[in-house]
């Protein structure tokens, strides 16, 4: 008999509930055998600082952020809304590093992209960062010294870690249609060109390589810009199928050619599924667009999107079917 055929899997990284300590030995337990990607969970429900503009706020080098009724809002000087959102990943990262104590394989850590950031993140002035192309520069480059400090830390805590660095970017879309409302609700702010964006996200994945990581970046949006982030240099996406289309599709194809690896999301947040329908969500369309069979074996099958929005146990059950759908997938493209 062959080995058996096991496929890839990990999850996008949000997770419902406030118990960091099972949460991280749930990740592992489910994913920490090879060839799967086991991550740093994301709790949001803790409260701010644990949220996912705030977490990656954290990270920002000389840009100290504060918590305002708007939301996380550049300021001068650090004060306690930033320490509180340190203190919970300082306290995420010793989890990390003593659940994957003698651990030795691939572990993917998430990060707001520099873009979700600047449309999320306010200026002293009450308008969006993204509206001041300055502001967007210093945002870009203290975000990309953050992530290298990251990775480095996270290589440091786990020594025999493969750091995956994620960039988290659901906000993109609407950077680029130009579609994100005025602070007065009554306009919208001008759409950022498309070169800009690519350097944006470049720089943050380029000092993610530079620090030791391999990348990816994440987007549960519809009409994911497949292309821009292939050129940026993403290493592989992490996409909702479900969301692709056929045009979706051949885009991703073209990417998949050439050489960018492709997370499937097709296990849905919200209700149930079957392994061979998530699988058969990847399986179908790739045969259809003529993908080399073989290669659907590297696909690595994930849920569509964080789930703390989910119960624990509907997290629970869509990390086992992404499991065994990446199993059927896997057993497809090898048999």
């Amino acid at each position: 008999m062959g080995e058996p055929v096991h496929g890839r899997a990990t999850g996008v990284g949000s997770w419902p509930g406030t118990d960091v300590v099972e949460t991280m030995r749930l990740t592992f337990g489910e994913l920490g055998d090879p060839p799967h990607l086991p991550y740093l969970p994301e709790l949001p429900a803790r409260g701010p600082g644990a949220d996912m503009l705030g977490r990656s706020a954290a990270l920002l080098v000389d840009l100290p952020v504060d918590l305002q009724p708007s939301g996380w809002r550049l300021v001068d000087r650090p004060g306690r809304d930033l320490q509180r959102a340190q203190a919970w990943l300082r306290q995420d990262l010793d989890v990390l590093a003593e659940v994957a104590d003698g651990y030795s394989g691939p572990v993917k850590v998430q990060v707001t992209g520099p873009w979700t950031l600047a449309a999320g993140l306010w200026l002293p002035r009450l308008e969006r960062v993204v509206v001041d192309a300055g502001a967007c520069r210093d945002l870009v480059a203290s975000l990309a010294e953050g992530v290298a400090r990251h990775v480095e830390e996270v290589r440091r805590l786990v020594p025999g870690a493969d750091v995956v660095l994620q960039l988290d970017e659901p906000g993109l879309n609407a950077v680029l249609d130009g579609t994100i409302r005025t602070a007065s609700g009554f306009g919208r702010l001008r759409a950022v060109e498309e070169p800009l964006v690519e350097d944006g996200v470049r720089a943050v994945l380029e000092a993610a390589a530079g620090a030791g990581a391999a990348t990816a970046v994440h987007s549960c949006a519809a009409r994911p810009p497949v292309e821009l982030l292939a050129k940026a240099g993403a290493q592989a996406l992490s996409i909702d199928v479900a969301q692709l289309g056929t045009p979706g599709w051949e885009r991703v194809a073209a990417a998949v050619e050439g050489g960018v690896a492709l997370w499937a999301g097709c296990v849905p947040t919200s209700g149930s599924t079957s392994p061979e329908t998530a699988a058969d969500a990847v399986w179908r369309p790739w045969r259809q667009l003529g993908l080399d069979a073989g290669s659907a074996a590297s696909v690595v099958v994930s849920p569509a999107c964080g789930l703390a929005g989910v119960s624990p146990e509907q997290a629970r059950e869509a990390l086992a079917t992404a499991k065994k759908a990446a199993a059927i997938l896997a057993d497809r493209a090898l048999s």
